[in-house]
Order: structure tokens, then C-alpha cells, then sequence
């Protein structure tokens, strides 16, 4: 898993509350057992019109949002099913943090399992932040150490975040790197209670 420490990047407002898993990716595509291919069917429904072609009016089909990789929303982001495959679209169409006030649990635990960090600001933040992105494209620092939101103008808002939580991904680690982490306890245990002999 990629370690996040400091990321610069687009801003791209997504100016809706409570998306839900199915608006994130649509449970037609769930039919890949890897974690990756899944960023070409982000937000499908929104960025495609029925005949398969993108849909102008959508933000992410906009040209000046080319390679954005951090996403602004609103409330309750992630929420409906607790299909694991969101942070995977997210992460594989290029996001490495979205910005919301607030974030289905599910879904803020499988982003930080899956390296994409979900950064909770204050409603007046969030506010100020779309108010900025009516102005025209903008980039954003988020130091995750920091813990905090940086704009070219100087403007901070700081956020917080579990330490295990920052710990993970600033390492870069996965269930199985934290597991990992407690292997000399592990083999020490296995060590001390060895298995009975197999009954034959």
C-alpha cells in the first residue's frame, strides 16, 4: 500500500451529499476479484450518459479537472452498502484523499485500509472550500502528519485523525503489514502452546 506523508494536488468539487457506495461504483461492476480496473466505472451513472459517452455536465469530465486527486463532497460520503470496492475506484481513478464533514464508518474504515485518506473538516471549512472552487480550479496541500489542509493562499484548516489510523497510512500499511507488526509475539505464542498431537 502506497504510503500517504504529504500530498499536493487538484481540488475537485463533488457538490452532493450522501453518495452512496452504488453512486461510487455500480453493483454491475463488482464482478473483479482484483482490487484494480475499477477508476474507469467511478460515478458511471453520473459520468456517462445512457449511451455510453461522457457526460459534458459532469465534473470529472471536465477538462480542468484533468487529474485532480483530491475530491471535496458533502455530508455522509460512503454511505449504503459496505462494499469495499469504493475506495478501490477512488484510489484507482487516481484519488488519494477526499474532503467531507463527515463520512459513512464503513466506508472511512475500508479508505484507510485501502490507502485513500478521508479527511473530516468542519461544515464552515467545507463551505469555504466549495466557495473557493467557485472561483476556478485550485490545488490543496494535505500534510497527514500535520494534520492539516494548506492552500497556495496560505489558508490551513486542521483536521484529526486516529493515530492508528495516521500510523497505517503513513506507513503505508495494510491488515497484513499491521498483523505483521506483532509477528515475534505471534511466533513466540505458537512457540510456548504448541498443538496437540493429531488423534489418529
Amino acid at each position: 500500500m502506497q504510503p500517504f506523508d504529504v500530498h499536493t494536488g487538484l481540488v475537485v468539487p463533488l457538490d452532493r451529499a450522501n453518495v452512496d457506495t452504488d453512486q461510487i461504483i455500480p453493483k454491475q461492476f463488482l464482478k473483479r476479484v482484483e482490487r484494480t480496473g475499477f477508476g474507469q466505472f467511478l460515478f458511471y451513472d453520473w459520468r456517462y450518459l445512457p449511451d455510453g459517452t461522457p457526460n459534458p455536465d459532469f465534473i470529472l469530465n471536465q477538462a480542468a479537472y484533468r487529474g485532480a486527486t483530491i475530491l471535496l463532497t458533502r455530508e455522509n460520503f460512503g454511505s449504503g452498502s459496505s462494499r469495499e470496492h469504493a475506495p478501490w475506484a477512488l484510489a484507482d481513478y487516481g484519488f488519494r484523499a477526499v474532503l467531507a464533514p463527515s463520512f459513512a464508518d464503513i466506508f472511512y474504515n475500508n479508505a484507510v485500509k485501502n490507502g485513500l485518506l478521508p479527511v473530516v473538516l468542519p461544515k464552515s471549512a467545507i463551505e469555504a472550500l466549495f466557495d473557493r472552487a467557485a472561483e476556478g480550479p485550485f490545488e490543496a496541500t494535505i500534510d497527514l502528519a500535520a494534520q492539516t489542509v494548506a492552500l497556495s493562499d496560505g489558508t490551513t484548516y486542521a483536521f484529526d485523525i486516529h493515530p492508528e489510523h495516521q500510523r497505517r497510512l503513513l506507513r503505508g500499511e495494510d491488515d497484513i503489514a499491521v498483523t505483521e507488526r506483532y509477528l515475534a509475539s505471534i511466533e513466540a505464542y505458537e512457540a510456548a502452546h504448541p498443538l496437540p498431537p493429531l488423534v489418529k
